[in-house]
């Protein structure tokens, strides 16, 4: 029964606990307050405990009150709780502010030549990220397990190996026309999860996380008759045009998708 101070009275029944009110739930807080000159009406020749039964839902973090009951004391050290387990799902893992990686492609101007080697290179380094479940710290880290490169002309390649800057040409490729192309990284992530300092357990599943594209210039070179009298500047650029629909660069018609 609940007053207009909004305390609920609750009367067991008489063969369990006791024939009057001897406790109350405050309401909010949850809390229980025990009347113990309740005890002098209570039938049982055993004290009686007031016991709670909790839903916990650890992939959702929440705690659901499932209600009271009355057992003999005697009884408690036969009642016994399930371990709360605290895992960390796929789902929860997508959800973690995991960076995608830097993509490097190519030299740092920006353009190579047509049929030059295109070496690509990640840095593949383990990011930790921390959380809390169920009021318990939780540490997870991301770790970068394999590399999916699309070179914007048809051309893939996928690797557990991350490269090595130039002149490492362990995971590289050559574009074999003329124009603009989008280099894309995806890399694949394992995840592991640590709860409260304790021993790292592996995450079910994987997640992908996209890299911003690298925009470089393939450029078909020729040779040409220079005036030798005026001074080559090897600095300057001037085979870089302006990213148009007619300066993009087409498919490759023989192209793969190659693993290494």
């Amino acid at each position: 029964m609940t007053d207009l101070s909004g305390t609920t009275n609750c009367v067991t029944d008489e063969n369990s606990c006791a024939s009057s009110t001897n406790y109350e739930i405050q309401e909010g807080a949850n809390d229980i307050v025990v009347d113990p000159g309740a005890q002098s009406s209570w039938d049982s020749g055993d004290d009686m405990v007031l016991v709670q039964t909790l839903l916990v839902d650890t992939a959702e973090g929440t705690e659901t009150p499932q209600g009271f009951r009355c057992i003999p004391a005697s009884d408690v050290g036969a009642v016994t709780e399930e371990p709360v387990v605290i895992t960390v799902t796929l789902s929860d893992f997508k959800s973690m502010p995991v960076k995608p990686l830097q993509a490097n492609a190519g030299p740092a101007d920006g353009w190579l030549p047509v049929n030059m080697t295109n070496v690509l290179h990640t840095d593949p380094a383990i990011q930790e990220l921390s959380t809390e479940l169920l009021d318990t710290p939780v540490a997870i880290r991301a770790i970068p397990t394999s590399f999916h490169w699309d070179l914007g002309d048809g051309n893939t390649i996928t690797t557990t190996n991350p490269g090595k800057p130039y002149p490492s040409e362990t995971v590289s490729a050559a574009y074999t026309q003329e124009g603009w192309y989008d280099i894309t990284l995806t890399t694949t992530f394992s995840g592991q999860f640590s709860v409260n300092g304790g021993e790292w357990q592996d995450i079910d599943g994987t997640i992908e996380i996209a890299s911003d594209p690298v925009p470089i210039y393939s450029k078909s070179l020729e040779s040409k008759l220079v005036n030798s009298d005026i001074p080559l500047n090897e600095d300057e650029d001037p085979w870089l045009p302006e990213r148009t629909a007619d300066t993009e660069g087409p498919q490759d018609p023989a192209a793969r998708h190659r693993t290494i």
